[in-house]
């Protein structure tokens, strides 16, 4: 069994070839130009993945919307998971119900993903992959990692919010302060020097405004 490396925040994704339930799929020459949110969950028919799984459908719009693709994995077989997706579409949950699960679940058998992704932590389980969330660049680098454990669903929510702040912090050259939302305002860069320093608190710029020399504000509209 070869050993991988867990891959970390600004690593290039890990290569594969995999079967999933949309056919066959090679990452990341079938995503150039787009996020990718890469997730693994425990097994098929399980309770926390199958509410997950709902609302990864229920979004998958919006995600679509962003630019974002999602692709799903799991240590259990292309047969096991076109049965569970099925049963999905019977399940009512919350204001789901009739959900068609249309982006890719891989069949991870042999664990060849999920040992590059580091997805398999034997302190949790041998046999099943952890709750991992990969979020990658249209540039195939990594940019945020989470883990939960078995017990935890995830929060979806948050995983379209930290597209969101990514893609705004690339195309402005902004960062996004705790509880950032869309709109909201964002933090300049750091002054890297004292006389920046000192142009940036007697600024008069109507865009901007410091709390202090390092911590100054870009007003965005709502």
């Amino acid at each position: 069994m070869e050993d991988y490396k867990m891959p970390l925040i600004g690593d290039t994704a890990p290569s594969f070839e995999a079967v999933t339930t949309q056919g066959n799929i090679k990452f990341p020459e079938d995503y150039k130009g787009q996020w990718v949110i890469l997730f693994s969950h425990p097994a098929d028919f399980t309770p926390v993945c199958t509410t997950e799984f709902m609302t990864f459908a229920a979004m998958y719009d919006e995600f679509k919307a962003l630019n974002t693709e999602l692709i799903g994995l799991s240590i259990d077989s292309l047969y096991a998971h076109i049965a569970w997706l099925r049963k999905i579409q019977d399940i009512e949950w919350k204001d789901y119900k009739n959900l068609e699960v249309t982006f890719p679940l891989i069949e991870d058998i042999k664990m060849d993903v999920s040992r590059k992704y580091g997805m398999v932590q034997p302190n949790e389980s041998t046999t099943q992959a952890v709750r991992a969330v990969f979020v990658i660049d249209p540039e195939s680098k990594i940019r945020a990692i989470i883990y939960y454990p078995q017990s935890l669903g995830r929060n979806f929510d948050e995983l379209k919010r930290i597209i969101q702040a990514l893609q705004k912090a690339d195309a402005d050259n902004v960062a996004t302060p705790a509880d950032w939302r869309p709109g909201d305002d964002t933090i300049v860069p750091t002054a890297g020097s004292c006389g920046t320093a000192k142009e940036r608190m007697e600024s008069d710029d109507p865009n901007m405004y410091c709390l202090d020399w390092f911590l100054c504000f870009r007003k965005e509209s709502k």
